[in-house]
């Protein structure tokens, strides 16, 4: 890493540093578990956990896709994502099969349930929107997000 344009914090921040308040890490990190905490309540109707909501939403706008493709929108590995995926095709919300044009692929596509599944959580959003700040607030953070997940991949990976 180049530690010609290291960017450092003003000598009156160094003592704030290392505050719990102050540190961007535990602030993602807390909403994270507080938003967790909100879709459990909500998807309890839908009898989901929210990393398979995650997956469905994936596949709602898809239908099919690979292991892999599934793993790399979502930010997880195949010791994670595959026990998840198994647990979804007992539910009969999609199926898994070997591609047959490349039986090393893995291609998890929604059932007849799991389009269904779509118009029932269509009330997730709209519960949710009620315990957030307004929709102009939410797209900016969002986009914030993505830049710090982007800098932080980008950093990790020099």
């Amino acid at each position: 890493m180049d530690t010609a344009h290291k960017p450092t914090l003003p000598e009156a921040m160094i003592d704030q540093a290392l505050m719990l308040d102050n540190q961007l890490c535990f602030a993602m990190y807390s909403a994270s578990l507080a938003m967790t905490k909100a879709y459990k309540k909500i998807l309890a109707d839908l009898d989901m956990t929210y990393p398979q909501y995650l997956v469905m939403l994936v596949l709602w706008e898809n239908n099919q896709m690979s292991v892999s493709e599934l793993g790399a929108k979502l930010f997880l590995d195949s010791g994670t994502l595959t026990p998840l995926l198994k647990r979804m095709e007992i539910m009969g919300l999609l199926s898994r099969a070997r591609d047959a044009a490349d039986e090393r692929r893995v291609l998890v596509t929604l059932s007849a349930e799991g389009k269904a599944l779509r118009k029932r959580a269509m009330q997730v959003p709209e519960k949710l929107v009620c315990m957030l700040p307004p929709l102009e607030q939410i797209k900016s953070l969002v986009a914030q997000l993505k830049d710090v997940r982007k800098n932080l991949q980008d950093g990790v990976e020099e």
